[in-house]
């Protein structure tokens, strides 16, 4: 409330007294909303930042203050989408939240494992290390896993020019669409 004088009776116009209450009333109510806004952010994992350690210690992952708060409410979201019975699908959304990308998960029950396909981004998706360490914390202890990347082909770089290619890294052509 940024005038407070506004909401009393003309009786109070020009009076310093009742001004100067009012401004103090006024800030303390801001701060006040202030810190209810704060309050309710730190609620939900979305917008949480000073009590993230609180939910990864629940969840019971390693507190990692030098991680990001973006890296870190990633990581507890995967967990908290990768509590109960583990299925095809929690594998797949839990690596695609670390990927932000489409994820296929392929089966191979003989063999007793799985591989996680990112088939949404190409190249290596960052913090494989994290997803890793998730997956390992959420699949069954039978199961073994490989991961599967999608880089560029010779196929799509065939369409440019050698002239066209140099532009770029080798890490660029292999990872980033390429026009």
């Amino acid at each position: 409330m940024d005038n407070l004088m506004e909401l009393l009776p003309p009786i109070y116009e020009n009076n310093t007294t009742m001004e100067e209450l009012q401004s103090i009333l006024g800030t303390k109510i801001n701060n006040l909303a202030e810190s209810f806004n704060e309050t309710i952010d730190e609620c939900f994992v979305n917008t949480a930042s000073s009590l993230l350690g609180r939910y990864e210690k629940v969840y019971g992952l390693k507190v990692d203050v030098s991680k990001s708060d973006s890296f870190r409410r990633e990581r507890i979201k995967a967990k908290i989408v990768g509590v109960g019975t583990v299925t095809k699908q929690m594998i797949i959304d839990t690596a695609a939240s670390y990927s932000n990308g489409q994820v296929e998960v392929i089966e191979n029950p003989a063999n007793y494992s799985f591989k996680i396909k990112f088939v949404g981004t190409l190249g290596m998706p960052p913090n494989m290390a994290d997803l890793t360490l998730t997956i390992e914390e959420i699949k069954p202890a039978h199961l073994s896993y490989t991961f599967e990347y999608v880089y560029n082909t010779n196929n799509v770089l065939a369409k440019h020019t050698h002239a066209q290619l140099s532009a770029y890294t080798h890490y660029k052509l292999r990872n980033e669409v390429v026009n």
